[in-house]
């Protein structure tokens, strides 16, 4: 694979895994080549001096294979790991050049620090003339315009109706709740509370807390913050409550020494002894690399449901495109490359031209098609793939009866 394929294929990884990063956390996504911060697996470096605010993080390898068949050799911690750079924690790839890391604010400012520079880790520092509101965001405030007000000559505003200065910067306009909020909650218009961010309104208790992932054994006491039941403990770089526990288990929590509890829509791997996404049935010739997200082989593409073989020809009426640049039949799955199908599944060939195992071929090139070991292990396995597909059914049927 050339470096430029590897690189692509990195900005696939990181652009699809983490679709299950895209719940647990708010990260930057640019469109193109997009990005993405992965969310959970291991990361191996993270000093951000040392690296330009890149680091190294381990992800599964299968996430880079482009065949079927094609061999999982990772260059990680063992082969079925895959060190790729990233972005360490507490930074995003650049709007304007994706090769940077700069400083992510999300955290402390919905929109990221617009209107201001972050020129730290949830360090939102507004421009002039701008001021940082109740929820984070910076703000117009007078002389240019006041939030919820008017701004008079004399840089003064006047809230309106419902809305008071804010006490400390009384630079812009708080919404005001005369009978009060309640805990955890905000006032966000004239007479109007809500929870605050990072919880939610159950039917019982009222907002609470909410942590993503789930704490597993353990109590969620904060937004994002897990208190483990007596007995389970916080592995370093992970927030949620498991037992002590010598495999990975990412996606997931140990209950016990050996066995890891997936979250939904993960399936456990043996390979990486963590939990990786699953697709169900919707990636067959594909590798499933976030929950539901599904990366097509080389010479597939996702249609409707599944990943299907590209053609460069038209397969006709009665065949359709089997594997990449071979045609088939739709009834009999038989391969009919250079050839047509009928309407009994058979490979119909041109006249001069005889059926040989997948392709239609002139008499004369038989010799040639068998003159190398490497052709003639092609040709075996594509005869197998053709008793499997033609009666390996009813074989297999047969089996079954006995």
């Amino acid at each position: 694979m050339s470096l430029r394929s590897a690189s692509a294929l990195t900005a696939l990884v990181l652009a699809t895994i983490s679709c299950a990063a895209t719940q647990d956390q708010n990260t930057e996504q640019l469109f193109g080549d997009i990005y993405y911060e992965i969310g959970s697996f291991s990361f191996r470096h993270t000093d951000p001096s040392v690296s330009g605010n890149k680091c190294q993080r381990e992800v599964p390898a299968r996430f880079f294979k482009t065949a079927p068949d094609a061999p999982i050799r990772g260059n990680g911690s063992t082969i079925h790991w895959q060190r790729i750079e990233v972005c360490c924690e507490g930074y995003v790839r650049s709007r304007y050049d994706s090769d940077q890391c700069v400083p992510d604010c999300s955290a402390v400012s919905p929109n990221n620090c617009r209107n201001g520079f972050c020129h730290a880790p949830n360090q939102c520092e507004c421009f002039a003339e701008f001021v940082r509101n109740e929820r984070g965001e910076c703000v117009q405030t007078c002389p240019i315009a006041c939030e919820h007000g008017r701004c008079y000559l004399n840089g003064t505003c006047l809230c309106d109706p419902g809305y008071s200065l804010d006490l400390e910067t009384r630079k812009f306009c708080r919404a005001q709740c005369p009978h009060g909020c309640g805990t955890h909650q905000d006032c966000i218009a004239p007479g109007q509370c809500a929870c605050a961010e990072g919880y939610k309104m159950t039917q019982d208790l009222g907002c609470q807390p909410v942590c993503i992932p789930d704490c597993g054994h353990g109590k969620c006491v904060g937004p994002n913050k897990c208190e483990c039941f007596q007995g389970y403990i916080k592995r370093p770089m992970r927030n949620v409550c498991e037992a002590e526990c010598y495999i990975s288990c990412e996606n997931g929590f140990c209950e016990s020494r050996s066995n890891c509890q997936c979250r939904n829509g993960y399936k456990y791997d043996a390979d990486t002894t963590s939990c990786l996404p699953d697709c169900g049935d919707n990636c067959q010739d594909g590798i499933c690399v976030g929950s539901g997200v599904c990366k097509c082989f080389e010479g597939y593409e996702y249609r409707e449901s599944n990943c299907e073989a590209i053609c460069n020809r038209d397969c006709g009426y009665y065949g359709q495109c089997l594997e990449p640049g071979a045609c088939g039949c739709k009834l009999t799955k038989q391969l009919c490359r250079t050839g047509l199908c009928d309407r009994n599944g058979r490979c119909v060939c041109p006249i001069g031209m005889t059926h040989f195992v997948d392709r239609c071929v002139k008499a004369m090139q038989l010799n040639e098609l068998l003159n190398s070991n490497q052709q003639r292990e092609y040709f075996n396995r594509q005869l197998r793939r053709e008793f499997e597909t033609l009666i390996g059914d009813r074989f297999h049927f047969m089996q079954q009866a006995k």
